[in-house]
């Protein structure tokens, strides 16, 4: 036989006769199970979401362009039903290695139990061998912690990521003893130069700091570590006893940024800095830069998902220079990287 369904439309309602059958196993195809409104409206209130508005903006922007009456609650269960397509995204097998893989996290403001508590959204970043920058993660936890970053790693490892050339990092405490080496002791750490050069400039006096970064130009655009060392010691003679901090902290943890040096430009360009992923975190603020608190975790992982998938649309070319940036890794690490090609 069959039942009645009605049917909401951008050219109206009207009633559609379902069939059905004795065991109730009849799949309906063009309008599925429980679907009453075919007018592509659920298409753009995620699209609005995408671009940051809230539920309760979402609701007065259809009802002006529309006149459609959609309450701020149903634009939230709407929102909802992307939670199981995001649970997919997040465990969706990974390739099983990455020459670069970068990773930040961005702070928000969560409610939760009548109070607001702070959320980080840890954000990682792969570059794959074809050359093209892929989102590997997102996962909204507690403060930046390392502990809390070697869980995100052993994910991407049971995700099938079995070797990373390169990780390229700001300066959290304990990330490379107790995360990254722990899980991919073969991998190489990058810490970011941009991130160093801020935390010494800190204690640079305002009438100092042009003369200070441009002697330390030097340092980094060296040829080679041997000089880049040369060059940090006649800084330190320079520059030492004003300034001993601004100094100590690229002595302290040189061995986390010297690994560019062995590298060409090309490559250098890629893993000295992680401007890539503060890139994105500027797409992310950007959309999210009107909410000062969200409702709860899976409001704040809905947004960043859709405004992710947003962003991947636009990753359409390849690293510049690519060819030849591959060809010196696998001069390099040529054991590691052809068994995957």
């Amino acid at each position: 036989g069959h039942s009645p369904k009605s049917i909401k439309s951008q050219y109206g309602e009207f009633q559609l006769d379902i069939p059905r059958d004795r065991n109730g196993e009849f799949e309906p195809k063009l309008i599925p199970k429980y679907q009453r409104d075919v007018s592509g409206i659920e298409e753009k209130v995620l699209s609005l979401y995408a671009r940051g508005m809230s539920t309760r903006d979402i609701h007065d922007q259809l009802q002006d362009l529309y006149g459609i009456e959609l309450s701020a609650e149903m634009v939230s269960k709407i929102t909802d039903r992307i939670l199981p397509e995001i649970k997919e995204w997040q465990s969706r097998p990974l390739n099983p290695i990455y020459p670069f893989v970068f990773m930040d996290c961005i702070h928000y403001k969560v409610r939760e139990d009548g109070r607001i508590l702070s959320r980080a959204a840890y954000i990682v970043l792969g570059v794959t061998v074809e050359g093209y920058k892929d989102i590997l993660s997102i996962t909204v936890g507690a403060n930046e912690t390392s502990k809390f970053w070697l869980g995100m790693l052993n994910d991407l490892k049971n995700r099938g990521v079995q070797d990373v050339l390169f990780f390229c990092v700001d300066g959290l405490p304990g990330f490379k003893d107790a995360a990254i080496q722990a899980v991919y002791p073969q991998s190489e750490i990058q810490r970011c130069v941009i991130h160093m050069l801020r935390n010494s400039f800190k204690y640079i006096n305002y009438n100092d700091l042009k003369k200070f970064s441009s002697d330390f130009k030097a340092v980094y655009n060296a040829p080679n570590e041997a000089a880049a060392l040369s060059e940090l010691e006649g800084i330190k003679e320079k520059w030492g006893k004003k300034y001993p901090y601004a100094i100590s902290n690229w002595e302290n943890n040189w061995q986390d940024v010297n690994s560019f040096f062995q590298f060409s430009g090309e490559i250098r360009r890629i893993m000295y800095t992680t401007n890539i992923i503060e890139g994105l975190n500027r797409q992310y603020r950007k959309v999210t830069k009107t909410k000062s608190v969200f409702p709860s975790d899976s409001a704040l992982e809905k947004m960043l998902y859709l405004t992710s998938g947003n962003v991947i649309k636009k990753w359409t070319q390849r690293y510049r220079g690519w060819d030849q940036v591959l060809n010196q890794l696998l001069v390099l690490y040529g054991e590691r990287l052809n068994q995957y090609l």
